[in-house]
């Protein structure tokens, strides 16, 4: 039997969805007598009846949008191509009902006739039908609808002629006019087909009319899409979105579906905000709701070199799905009650005659699988045709003869599989994710429930404030407004609560709550609130932007208010312009100064460059801040200078006690001032440990001389341009310190005091060091050069003083620069004066207790310095001073009590500040009773004054006293408890050494020396530093040595302590100990120990030995000598080359009670220790001395 052409169609309601009543599928059937394509599941009758009213379903096709059907015609599944409808032009839509019947009818006539043609000669019919496809032309389209009408025509006639209802013509012709009827009357509501990007028109009733684009037909029911994962926001129906793909696969399988026409995707977004995966790997990893989207465009992308390809896709949403699960590899994935069709395969030939009844372009059509499960076979429809009668009153159908044929045809076919529309993607699994999905419906609601209305009118009253105040509101709200009525909006809520999310920047969780809502009330709801929430931001960023312009516009009143003012002041004569009276104001300055020459040309440029600039440029800012540190120096500028002798005298004792060689070196310097008229190219270095007064030192020479002061610390300097200044280039560039010093002295002959000049740094910016060479050169101070200023400046005139602690940290070359005055420091007497004449008058006063008799008696001072303070310097002497005259006075205060001493009256005063008040304590520790603020109080406020507080006069019945013997009350416990460790005769092996502490105090240290069994070795303990070690090995290296002529070995020839090991230990390990003053000590405590001989613990030593036994002077024996003062030591041996330094700065008070012993070789140090013992006598034989020592007796 030779295939035959047959369909349904029916009406459809406005929103193209079908009816129960109507079919919910257009097809195009084509069959062969051995086709075996699914019965319908309704009875044929139904159809029947459907094809005799097709005069009325033509009526109502002529009111609505033609559309095209599906073509089962090729020979598989990918060759199966979906046809776009072509929409009626509007201006026919009011043609009578009777054109509308009759070209339906010529279609019918003419497809009837075809086929009945195609039955009689199938070899000519299919050559026929190719000859006429390849001869019709696509835009003859009135053309092709009269042969229908008249292929109709022809095929009614003949079946009404024939009686045999079994004829295959007649069966052939009422299926093929059924199907032209209803072609033509009926919508497509396939929900697979795609729109054509340039879809054809219909002829509309037999007129030539231009074609029309078809309106796309979106398929109501879509059971699996490719899932693509979004992040950030999720999206709505009705709004663009643009994503981006870069997963190759993925990309891949977008554009085959875009290739085979099924341009759709499910797009769900990710739970993780911060993932970016374009594959869905578990359910839980998106929100279950997502929406079904059209991919309209696509482009690619490349993000950089080495970088994938990315895909980016514009998405348009349609409606809300829901994922029911997941596809995984192997599996078609769809639900077992998905609706589907098997689709059989056509011939060619039927694919070009269905092309002249429907649109003959198929331009953009995609090939995609039938999902049609109510249309029956076309051997049912044919048998049926054939017994109908073309009256149209006839309704009645003899259905039941072929019921039997149908069941046993049905009965004969095998159960078919339902079929994926993107099964062509599968083989991509598990490298896309493929999701069976269902559609959420929004749940019945009353279209006039008061309460959706009021919610809506809400939402439409919020949505113009908002457009009120953000034009990006504005236009969004104008697009929907133009797209949907006022009726519209109203018959549709759910789209008014999309465009409120979409708006709205809420949290992603309300986003997709409003898109999960199926119900409509609850939809809006959520809706109206995230929009309220963009009204209050809107309403807040409006009223940020306002008071922004009100300033903006104040300011610039102002200023153009202060511009005419200038103008009117300027044409009047009462103000000249802000830049002439600053030119003005740099010549006034200039003139009082005597510039030098060169200094005088580059002012005069550069006040010539500020004038002809305007003062908005950025270079004016810097040449006038130029010009003002030009004018600011003091040139020839100097004060008046003093060099009166008793004036200096009287003023230097006044500040300082002692230093007799410093106050001598100074008086020096201003007798050459006196004579010289100058005392330019001087720079002293007062050097000592801290706390001797060699910064007050410093302030008390210049107010002898009458010189202004400055002074500045270069403790750590690290960068260059502290001393050299800053290039002008840089932002923020200034001065070095000696031209702010000038500037802040406003004389070019102050004193600058230059602090801690032995702890300057030295980084990747420079050495300042190596910078304060041409400050402190007498020969290059005279042109120094500052970076910033770039003129020579003069500082030969300048005084400077630098303090150091120690003088082995200055580079050699600044030291070579300098004159150094060693200020050792105080010695017990002088500490007595200084306590007595300074440190406690200004204690006193400090602590409030000027009028008070307090007696700090000198026995208490003495017991402070020699238990507490014992240092060279006398800070800590200042500060346990002040810290007894504060025990003092609050003794005073707590046993007068507040009675006695009452709080002043507060002044009045109406001023107020905010309390700032302590970090409060959490709840969990408030005591009772405890008034502490806690968390969450509010800030008070407090009363401020300027008015200053009196003291407080005591009575005259106060007196204190501190005594010695009270003095632990006022201070604690004493530091330091004895002045040596071995108050009696000490064990052979330890002697008495002299050190110098880091504080710049002496000490006396004891040495200890132990021998017990084993390999020669010598160990030494007690925080040694590596020139005390040395000494060590020094001295045993002599006495092993000599050990023969020390009396160690009896003979010359026998070996010692090679079987055993030698300990040296010096007590207080704590205590770092350096230096190589410890020499004579060690080496005594040597030949103690292996003699087996004591040694007299009044008796002391210090000095450096030599390998063959010469002992070299040392320093520090003022402060050692105090300290063997202090521990009554009554013999003291030291080098003969320190004699000189002893007899200058020693005073007499501290070397009284004291004998001391002047050596330069070991032997003399040995015989001086162990004078009236058998080693003496043994050793004039074998150790004879050659010279006694020099002797200063008490």
């Amino acid at each position: 039997m030779l295939p035959i052409t047959a369909a349904v169609r029916s009406s459809t309601c406005k929103q193209c969805r079908p009816t129960h009543l109507t079919l919910t599928r257009s097809r195009s059937l084509a069959t062969s007598s051995t086709s075996h394509l699914p019965r319908s599941s309704r009875t044929v009758s139904h159809y029947i009846a459907a094809a005799r009213s097709r005069d009325a379903l033509a009526s109502a096709s002529a009111s609505s949008m033609q559309q095209r059907g599906i073509h089962s015609s090729s020979s598989n599944l990918d060759k199966k191509r979906w046809v776009n409808p072509a929409s009626e032009n509007e201006n026919e839509k009011d043609e009578g009902e009777g054109g509308a019947k009759e070209v339906e009818r010529k279609k019918a006539e003419v497809e009837v006739k075809k086929e009945t043609e195609k039955q009689q000669s199938p070899g000519k019919g299919k050559e026929n039908e190719k000859d006429e496809s390849t001869k019709e032309s696509p835009s003859n389209e009135a053309e092709s609808s009269k042969t229908a009408e008249e292929r109709a025509k022809s095929l009614a006639e003949k079946a009404s002629k024939k009686s045999d209802p079994t004829s295959p013509t007649s069966s052939s012709s009422r299926s093929s006019a059924s199907s032209s009827s209803s072609s033509s009357s009926g919508k497509s509501s396939n929900p697979f087909s795609i729109p054509s990007s340039s879809g054809n028109g219909g002829s509309g009733s037999g007129s030539n009319t231009p074609k029309e684009i078809a309106k796309p037909i979106i398929p109501e029911i879509y059971p699996q899409v490719l899932a693509v994962p979004i992040t950030h926001r999720p999206l709505f129906p009705g709004f663009y979105k643009a994503v981006t793909v870069r997963s190759p696969p993925v990309i891949k399988a977008i554009r085959e579906l875009q290739a085979k026409g099924q341009p759709y995707v499910g797009a769900f977004l990710l739970k993780d905000s911060t993932s970016d995966s374009d594959v869905v790997e578990t359910m839980d990893q998106v929100n279950p709701v997502g929406v079904f989207c059209q991919i309209t465009s696509c482009f690619t992308s490349n993000e950089g070199e080495g970088k994938p390809e990315s895909l980016t896709a514009v998405l348009f949403p349609h409606r809300r799905i829901r994922i029911d699960n997941l596809v995984k590899p192997g599996d078609t994935g769809l639900n077992p009650q998905a609706p589907f069709v098997n689709v059989q395969e056509v011939s060619e030939a039927e694919d070009a005659q269905k092309s002249e009844v429907g649109n003959e372009s198929e331009k953009g059509e995609g090939e995609v699988e039938s999902f049609e499960t109510d249309v029956p076979s076309v051997e049912a429809v044919r048998e049926e045709l054939g017994t109908v009668s073309r009256d149209r009153d006839d309704t009645e159908v003899e259905v039941e003869p072929r019921k039997e044929e149908r069941k046993q045809s049905t009965s004969d076919k095998s159960p078919s599989k339902p079929h994926s529309p993107i099964n062509f993607i599968h083989n991509l699994l598990p490298d896309v994710s493929i999701t069976n999905v269902s559609n959420v419906a929004l749940e019945p609601y009353d279209k006039d429930s008061q309460v959706i209305r009021a919610i809506m009118s809400e939402l439409i009253s919020v949505f113009k404030e908002i457009a009120q105040l953000q034009p990006m509101f504005r236009e969004q709200v104008t697009s929907f407004a133009m797209s949907n009525t006022s009726s519209q909006v109203f018959d549709e809520p759910d789209k008014l609560a999309d465009l409120a999310a979409v708006v709205s920047t809420a949290d992603v969780s309300d986003l997709q709550a409003v898109l999960e809502s199926t119900s409509v009330e609850d939809r809006l709801q959520r809706a109206l609130v995230l929009l309220k929430k963009e009204l209050i931001n809107a309403q807040l960023q409006f009223k940020i932007a306002r008071d922004v312009d009100t300033k903006i516009q104040k300011r610039q009143r102002e200023y153009y208010l202060m511009e005419q003012l200038k103008g009117i002041k300027k044409e009047l004569g009462m103000e000249s312009d802000g830049k002439d009276k600053l030119v003005e104001g740099f010549k006034e300055k200039a003139s009082k100064l005597a510039m030098p020459e060169g200094v005088r040309k580059v002012f005069d440029e550069e006040l010539n460059k500020l004038v002809h600039l305007e003062p908005s440029a950025s270079e004016f800012n810097v040449t006038r801040n130029y010009i003002d540190w030009l004018t600011q120096v003091p040139w020839g500028v100097h004060s008046p200078e003093n060099y009166d002798i008793s004036h200096a005298v009287k003023v230097l004792d006044e500040d300082h006690y002692g230093l007799k060689d410093v106050k001598d070196r100074i008086l020096e310097f201003m007798a050459v001032g006196k004579l010289r008229g100058s005392v330019e190219g001087k720079i002293l270095c007062l050097a000592g440990p801290p706390g001797v007064g060699k910064t007050s030192i410093g302030k008390s020479i210049a107010r002898a001389l009458g010189r202004q002061f400055f002074r500045f610390s270069v403790g750590g300097l690290t960068d260059v341009a502290e001393i050299k200044g800053h290039r002008r280039t840089y932002i923020g560039a200034m001065p070095g310190k000696p031209v702010q010093a000038l500037k802040k002295v406003a004389t070019e002959n102050p004193l600058i005091l230059i602090d801690e000049v032995d702890k300057i740094s030295k980084a990747y910016n420079g050495d300042p060091a190596s910078a304060l060479l041409e400050m402190l050169d007498p020969e290059q101070n005279k042109s120094f050069l500052d970076h910033y200023l770039d003129v020579p400046i003069d500082l030969s005139r300048v005084l400077f003083v630098c303090t150091a602690n120690v003088l082995e940290t200055i580079p050699g070359p600044l030291l070579d620069r300098m004159e150094v005055l060693e200020v050792s420091g105080y010695v017990s007497a002088e500490k007595m004066n200084i306590a007595e004449k300074y440190l406690s008058p200004q204690a006193k006063e400090a602590s409030g207790l000027k009028e008070v008799d307090i007696d700090l008696e000198p026995k208490a001072i003495e017991a402070l310095i020699r238990y507490y303070c014992r240092e060279s310097g006398v800070r800590n002497l200042k500060k346990h001073i002040d810290k007894i005259y504060r025990k003092a006075a609050f003794k005073i205060v707590t046993d007068l009590g507040e009675e006695a001493l009452p709080e002043p009256k507060e002044p009045d005063t109406s001023e107020t500040v905010e309390s700032a008040e302590p970090d409060v304590k959490p709840a969990s520790e408030h005591l009772p009773g405890d008034h502490s603020p806690s968390p969450g109080d509010a800030g008070s406020t407090k009363h401020v004054t300027t008015v200053p507080r009196e003291p407080l006069k005591l009575p005259d019945d106060v007196h204190v006293r501190i005594t010695q013997e009270n003095l632990r009350d006022y201070v604690g416990p004493p530091i330091y408890h004895k002045d040596r460790l071995y108050t009696s005769a000490p064990p052979a092996g330890v002697s008495t050494g002299l050190g110098y502490l880091g504080n710049g105090s002496g000490a006396v240290m004891p040495i200890e020396v132990t021998s017990m069994p084993g390999k020669g070795n010598l160990q030494l303990t007690g925080k040694l530093g590596e020139v005390i070690r040395e000494s060590a090995q020094i001295a045993l290296s002599y006495v092993k040595s000599n050990a023969y002529s020390l009396g160690i070995t009896k003979s010359e020839s026998e070996v010692t302590l090679n079987d055993r090991d030698v300990h040296l230990h010096m007590p207080e390990g704590g205590i770092g100990k350096e230096g190589p003053s410890a020499g004579t000590a060690i080496l005594t405590a040597f030949v103690s120990l292996f003699t087996r001989t004591k040694v007299d613990p009044d008796v002391a030593m210090t000095g450096e030995i030599s390998l063959l036994g010469q002992v070299l002077p040392v320093g520090g024996l003022k402060e050692k000598i105090l300290a063997a003062h202090r521990a009554g030591i009554k013999k003291l041996i030291v080098p003969v080359a320190c004699k000189p330094d002893i007899d200058e700065n020693v005073p007499l008070s501290v070397k009284s009670g004291i004998e001391f012993v002047f050596v330069e070789d070991i032997r003399q140090v040995l015989y001086e220790v162990f004078r009236g013992t058998e080693n003496e006598v043994r050793w004039r034989e074998t150790l004879p001395l050659e010279k006694e020592p020099e002797r200063d007796t008490p």
